[in-house]
């Protein structure tokens, strides 16, 4: 047992751990006999990958209730059917590694493979908290717990004893990926500790086995799943301060006293108190030669980490090894001034005898607001004629760019082409699709604003909107095939290294719990939801992009089969699409050779020199498959840009060797071609739209930039010039909220210390854990303000509602825009209240003010409502949940099977009857 105390306060965490025993049923005498085994939990009980984010995470438990820890719970996985409870104890550092090695698993993966490894299991120990020694040191305000959970996905602190009826426990998420550089979780104590004596509260952790996460056994030379988890504890007493954390800091390297990037970061964290950042003082002496400006006015709420993000200009060189200033910061009684020092490395110019080690960290302004670093490294020589696309190099899941310099030394460095490395937001981020997608095409313009700024470095620029060569390893490899599927037209080439298909493949769902309860209807609409994340489906869109898929034969991460499959997809769309498959036998997950093979050499660089002109090679025949229109990009300069069923695929066949231009649809409502795109041997050609013939004049087709547009109205493709068709509406499932374009924004009913500051907070911090996705949280009255003001944020809103509803929530559901309206301080559906107990509501909806961005609804009848609700909140891939989802209380043990009604918008956030249950 080890303590840490603060302020007089000391808190320490029992190494007992309360675990299962594994119960054996002798059918001979019907008697039940205990196994003791030290390292069980109470479980394994089976799920799918994510499946944990619709199952109460103290499942069978219920929390609300007392429980007996005598009881026993069906279990599939263990014998006799039955699970109870026993005792584990935990490793010094506080890690405990669970695994129940009497479950025979290798007959259970015999007929389910990976998918029978995933479980869910519960652990639970004890908190203590002991008060300060002299009663005179005893502060006010009692104290609160910093807890970090790794590779757990959530824990709750529970009071000890018997629990009243209605108890609702907060259910922290842990960082399930370990990420490095992540805050601890701040916990408020349930029940206020003893003044006089220790105080013990119950922890109880949902620990959950994922493949992803923790690999297959068999790599550890064993057969058992084990979860390995670590729980550290301290405690802290809230004052009214502002500190701090350098671990949130954002920086750029400085070349020949340059600055690389346009942006710093500045980590802080407010102890108590909502805090603001003012101004900037800079020493007068850098003032002469850098400009440092707040991108806009940061607030802090109590317990919140953020970055503050600020804007660098530069006027003359500087040769420091560190950038100092002062931070100005006022809460509503008190102000405070931080003293800032942020490490920068200086480095000569790239332009001397570089090697293969030497690389660059940048920085820009994700989404406008946010200050996000890349790295990158420059060619060997400047441009010769027009500037090459560069590489955009997309790392594995769990690769820390930053911490490592592993990932962009292992791409060879090119001639007259960049080597671009993102971070996809962290480590993990979304796989690289929406927010990592969003961030990787970011750099790529960032490195163009870079070297666009400085007189020295244009020789070395890169083109606007710059096209590239995707090469990606691993998770990185996926979203070599996943961006460049969605993004044909921006891409020169790819190189996908052991890339899995999707996540559904990786390991299949075929232990889903939920499964055995919901309507299959409704669990195709809440599916749809990973529609956009099914690479497979939109191999189409890759028929004439240059691919060198590599795998290695052996390897047991990423099995071989994904890579083969890919290719056999993409095969038999066109038997002679452009992509070639290298399989090296005997070779691992990575091996040194992986892109430093003559073949791989050889397809890069002679892919990067030979991209001069748009487009390349077209087949006379092709296909663009889209889900979500706004997420996705042109093919030989097709478009889709709505659908008839928003939440089904369009598809969109072009035939060019008819005599016309023969075109094929299936839901599609809106599309456009880029005249310029077509190959001049159809030019001046006719069109046939699904059987309808339109003829441009000479004219027309001579306009350098013309797009000619059409939607379906009345069954007939009608024409329309590019700007008359909308924007797509940025929704089709829930995950899109987190592609905002700018700063997001939480909205509560009140800033009060109570349960909604309390979520408001576990969001912002689960956003910044999992993403380094910043947030700002104001109160409905704040936000009915700026609405006023037309100064709400430019960038998606969470409205996190409990009971009757703010007025902001009901100044935007007053609109009528979706399907949602307000019926006596109520949110109504259909004619049907959604303020039945355990119902839990979220909902996409259309910003007030802009196009482009969406408002989610959070909206429970109160606060275990409202908790159910917060775990469907989409921070990881893999969660389905659509436009709209209703869930009820028995999701808590079913699952999606406690799902009570889902589905997707249709265009102009209409009711979309096809894709909708309830």
């Amino acid at each position: 047992m080890s303590d840490k105390a603060h302020g007089g306060w000391k808190v320490s965490v029992s190494r007992e751990w309360d675990v299962s025993e594994h119960l054996v049923v002798v059918k001979r005498t019907k008697t039940i006999s205990h196994r003791h085994s030290i390292l069980k939990v109470l479980g394994p009980f089976p799920i799918h990958a994510r499946e944990q984010h619709f199952l109460s995470p103290s499942f069978p438990l219920n929390l609300s209730h007392s429980f007996e820890l005598s009881a026993t719970y069906p279990s599939a996985y263990a014998d006799g059917g039955f699970v109870g409870w026993t005792k584990a104890r935990s490793q010094d550092d506080g890690t405990l590694r669970v695994s129940f090695p009497d479950v025979r698993w290798e007959s259970l993966r015999a007929t389910e493979g990976w998918a029978a490894l995933q479980h869910h299991s519960v652990l639970r120990s004890t908190v203590t908290i002991y008060p300060p020694s002299e009663t005179d040191e005893l502060p006010k305000e009692p104290p609160q717990l910093l807890v970090n959970l790794l590779q757990g996905s959530f824990f709750a602190v529970v009071p000890v004893g018997e629990l009243s009826d209605g108890f609702v426990p907060e259910w922290h998420a842990g960082n399930i990926y370990d990420m490095a550089r992540s805050p601890a979780n701040v916990v408020a104590l349930p029940v206020s500790p003893s003044r006089t004596e220790p105080t013990s509260y119950n922890i109880f952790v949902s620990g959950d086995y994922e493949i992803r996460l923790f690999g297959d056994p068999i790599h550890a030379g064993g057969n058992t799943p084990t979860i390995s988890i670590s729980l550290t504890v301290e405690v802290e007493q809230p004052t009214p301060s502002v500190r701090r954390d350098p671990s949130q800091d954002v920086s750029c390297d400085l070349v020949d006293g340059w600055a690389f990037g346009d942006s710093l970061g500045v980590g802080l964290y407010s102890a108590n108190g909502w805090w603001t950042v003012k101004s900037i003082i800079v020493p007068k002496d850098l003032a002469k030669r850098i400009e440092l400006d707040l991108v806009q006015p940061t607030r802090l709420a109590p317990n919140q980490h953020r970055a503050v993000p600020i804007k660098l200009t530069q006027t003359q060189p500087v040769d420091v090894e560190q950038l100092a200033f002062t931070l100005e910061l006022a809460s509503d009684d008190a102000t405070s001034v931080i003293d800032v020092v942020i490490p920068v490395r200086n480095t000569a110019p790239w332009t001397a005898a570089r090697d293969q080690s030497f690389s660059i960290k940048a920085s820009y302004l994700f989404a406008s607001t946010t200050p996000t670093a890349f790295q990158v490294a420059p060619p060997d020589e400047p441009n010769s004629g027009t500037p090459r696309p560069p590489v955009l190099a997309l790392h594995g899941a769990g690769v820390d760019i930053f911490e490592h310099d592993f990932w962009i030394q292992a791409i060879p460095r090119e001639q007259h082409s960049w080597i671009i490395t993102p971070s996809g937001r962290t480590p993990w981020g979304m796989d690289w699709h929406g927010p990592s997608m969003q961030d990787a095409w970011g750099t790529v313009d960032a490195l163009h604003d870079i070297l666009s700024r400085r007189e020295e470095w244009r020789d070395w620029a890169i083109a606007p909107q710059s096209r590239v060569l995707l090469i990606g390893h691993s998770n990185g490899g996926q979203g070599a095939w996943h961006i460049a599927a969605r993004f044909p037209d921006r891409v020169i080439g790819v190189v996908p290294a052991a890339g899995y298909i999707k996540s559904q493949s990786y390991v299949p769902w075929v232990q889903s719990r939920s499964a055995h309860y919901i309507d299959p209807g409704l669990r195709a609409i809440l599916d749809s939801s990973l529609t956009q994340d099914d690479n497979d489906l939109f191999l189409s869109n890759l028929v004439d992009t240059p691919i060198l898929a590599i795998h290695g034969g052996d390897d047991d991460n990423v099995p071989v089969w994904h890579t083969r499959e890919a290719v056999s997809v993409l095969k038999t769309w066109n038997p002679n699409a452009n992509v070639t498959f290298r399989e090296d036998p005997g070779e691992p997950h990575w091996y040194p050779s992986l892109f430093t093979s003559d073949q791989a050499r050889s397809f890069v660089t002679e892919t990067l020199e030979n991209s001069g002109g748009e487009g390349g090679t077209t087949s006379p025949i092709f296909t663009l498959t889209v889900a979500l229109p706004s997420d996705s990009g042109s093919l030989h300069g097709w478009s889709i840009h709505s659908l008839r069923v928003p939440g089904r695929l369009a598809r969109l066949t072009v035939d060019l060797q008819q005599g016309a231009i023969q075109v094929r649809t299936s839901n599609v409502k809106a599309f456009s071609i880029r005249l310029t795109a077509l190959p001049l041997q159809v030019r001046n050609t006719p069109f046939v739209f699904d059987g309808q013939r339109l003829e441009l004049d000479e004219g027309t087709w001579n306009l350098a930039d013309f797009n000619l547009a059409l939607s379906r109205e009345d069954g007939r493709w009608t024409p329309h010039s590019s700007d008359e068709i909308n924007v797509p509406s940025p929704h089709g499932r829930m995950a899109s909220v987190l592609s905002s374009p700018g700063l997001l924004t939480i909205v509560i009913a009140t800033k009060q210390q109570g349960a909604e500051l309390s979520e408001a907070l576990r969001l912002a911090h689960n956003l910044n854990v999992y993403h380094r996705l910043d947030a700002e949280i104001i109160d409905a009255k704040e936000a009915s303000q700026r609405l006023d003001a037309s100064s709400l944020s430019a960038g998606n809103v969470v409205v996190l509602e409990q009971g009757p509803l703010s007025s902001f929530a009901k100044s935007i559901l007053g609109k009528t825009r979706t399907a949602f309206h307000v019926r006596d301080d109520t949110l109504e559906l259909q004619g049907r209240l959604l303020n039945e107990p355990g119902a839990a509501t979220l909902f996409l909806h259309p910003h007030p003010t802009r196009a482009d961005a969406s408002v989610l609804f959070i909206y429970g009848g109160g606060p275990a409502e409202l908790e159910r609700g917060l775990r469907l909140f989409p921070i990881r891939t893999g969660i389905t949940v659509p436009d709209w989802i209703v869930v009820g209380s028995h999701a808590d043990e079913r699952g999606a099977g406690g799902v009570e009604g889902a589905g997707v918008w249709g265009n102009d956030w209409s009711w979309n009857e096809a894709m909708s249950a309830f």
